[in-house]
């Protein structure tokens, strides 16, 4: 614990870029809430996930967006389930997680691609209980183009995980994100994780095709969308990560996409350089 805590100060020693005074501090908020992320973070159906916290830094980042455990959470594009494991324990006892899918109709899917969205909303459910040992009834989720009556203005705090270079690529991050904007509560917040782009890279290389985005670009596009900039986090920053690959993200660990030489070039240097953004939803 005492680990816990003394790591999350360290990252947090930077004060956020946007004034945060309404919020508490993020080590404050560790220390408060303790025993509930490390509980999550330490269950044992976590045990083969553990070798990518070094790299994620799932408690600091909970910490960051400032995830309460009795709060409703939309994570977006639950996929193969790291982040549905950390939050489903975090979150099943006082409070609520909710699979958020794209809208089928709104990108590039065919109606085979639509169906499975749809039937990965469906199956979130259970799919989430099976991770978690906890009963199909703690979860929900829903396709963004299939929002139940009751749900807009509901929720505390959505989070879009490596994802938004998808959307960007897809053409469909305004939309999505506008209807996420609907489901939050007033001064609900929006946590984002992102591969980063150099603030030099060119518009070419950071419009989502490599996987990685400028971060000045994203904090504009999503203020422009109806939040506020709270503030940035270094806590999943990685120096180590150029991001210029000509292939992409998809060079680095845990993907290593490339031939052998490429591999041995990037196996060691862990995973992407990382922007961890929360805004608020404006009135």
């Amino acid at each position: 614990m005492r680990y816990l805590l003394a790591a999350t100060a360290l990252a947090f020693g930077v004060p956020a870029v946007a004034d945060d005074q309404k919020l508490p501090d993020p080590a404050a908020f560790a220390a408060t809430h303790a025993e509930a992320i490390s509980g999550a973070i330490n269950h044992p159906s976590r045990a083969e996930d553990r070798a990518r916290d070094q790299y994620r830094h799932p408690s600091e980042t909970l910490a960051f967006f400032r995830v309460a455990p009795d709060m409703k959470v939309g994570e977006y594009a639950p996929g193969g389930g790291w982040y549905t494991r950390v939050l489903g324990h975090y979150l099943g006892g006082e409070g609520q997680l909710v699979g958020l899918y794209c809208d089928p109709t709104s990108g590039p899917f065919d109606a085979e691609a639509q169906q499975r969205i749809r039937a990965g909303a469906a199956g979130f459910p259970a799919e989430a209980a099976e991770f978690t040992g906890l009963p199909a009834e703690h979860f929900s989720a829903m396709t963004l183009d299939a929002v139940p009556g009751g749900e807009a203005g509901t929720f505390d705090r959505i989070l879009v995980i490596r994802m938004l270079h998808n959307m960007m690529r897809w053409n469909n991050a305004d939309s999505e994100i506008k209807t996420m904007r609907g489901l939050l509560k007033p001064g609900g917040m929006l946590g984002i994780v992102q591969h980063r782009a150099p603030e030099d890279a060119s518009a070419d290389y950071a419009n989502g095709s490599k996987g990685y985005l400028r971060q000045d670009d994203v904090v504009g596009f999503v203020e422009a969308l109806g939040f506020e900039f709270v503030g940035s986090s270094e806590v999943n920053a990685n120096p180590r990560d150029p991001a210029n690959w000509e292939d992409g993200v998809w060079m680095m660990p845990p993907s290593l996409g490339g031939d052998d030489a490429m591999d041995a070039q990037t196996r060691d240097l862990g995973e992407s350089d990382r922007m961890t953004l929360l805004f608020r939803k404006r009135d």
